[in-house]
């Protein structure tokens, strides 16, 4: 098994990314890459990035996070991380990441942000 896995879904609307294993500095170029790729061309991209089975991120995990949340957010997009695992989101909560971040719980709660109203 790879240490990182990432699975792309389009669903309703917005894209679904699963990542499972690790992002360490080893990994972080590929989650650069396929986030990239995942949102080129589109105009407001609206991603869920579901960590329910991501164990460990180093800080080059965090600066992707970041600034992936901010350049989807500058396109007029939204970038929402959901079922973040424990150990993952103590390292979001002390790098202050949470205050920046929109985290829900689950992917249901993800997709009704991208919703009409």
């Amino acid at each position: 098994m790879a240490l990182l896995e990432i699975t792309c879904t389009s669903a309703a609307g917005y894209l679904h990314i699963l990542l499972r294993g690790h992002i360490t500095s080893a990994t972080a170029p590929q989650l650069e890459q396929t986030l990239a790729a995942a949102i080129a061309g589109q105009a407001a991209p609206q991603c869920v990035l579901d960590l329910g089975d991501l164990v460990y991120t180093s800080s080059a995990g965090l600066r992707i996070f970041l600034t992936f949340a901010k350049r989807m957010k500058n396109a007029g997009g939204q970038l929402v991380f959901c079922a973040v695992q424990p150990a993952v989101h103590k390292v979001l909560e002390v790098s202050g990441f949470t205050q920046i971040l929109t985290l829900v719980p689950d992917v249901t709660a993800a997709r009704d942000l991208f919703l009409p109203r």
